[in-house]
């Protein structure tokens, strides 16, 4: 993996497969969600201290996902999260699920920060963007 990528462990379980014996197409998606989620949560966001203190949460926006290879039951994989770009009330990530040097799945996934009374699209919070990691940026990559 590269150096500035979030990479977060995991194993396939039984629930995780599909009746072929592979990881079902859609659990990625809670993978890939979990692997933002500690990303998130390792530069000190957490959910809990957004909707708290700043009345927000971020919400999925779009997804654009490309299988390669499939995973299976057993299977140790890395899931990675890495800032492809920002914006005013957004993140994207490219995220990927990975066993060993075998790229299993590819997406671009966007969050945005969303108004909890109002639902609708609001500016990142300054004290959330100033714990982004600089090196975790596409464009900062050696």
């Amino acid at each position: 993996m590269e150096q500035n990528v979030f990479s977060w462990p995991l194993r396939v379980y039984y629930e995780d497969t599909d009746a072929g014996g592979i990881v079902f197409y859609a659990n990625y998606l809670k993978f890939f969600e979990r692997a933002r989620t500690e990303w998130l949560r390792e530069i000190g966001v957490l959910s809990s201290t957004m909707a708290r203190d700043h009345q927000c949460l971020f919400v999925v926006k779009a997804t654009n996902v490309e299988y390669h290879a499939p995973a299976r039951l057993d299977d140790e994989l890395q899931i990675s999260a890495m800032v492809e770009k920002t914006g005013r009330a957004s993140i994207t990530f490219l995220q990927q699920a990975r066993r060993g040097e075998t790229l299993l799945v590819s997406a671009l996934i966007t969050i945005c920060c969303v108004d909890m009374a109002a639902w609708r699209p609001i500016q990142i919070p300054k004290p959330v963007l100033q714990l982004i990691r600089p090196d975790l940026f596409r464009e900062n990559r050696n």
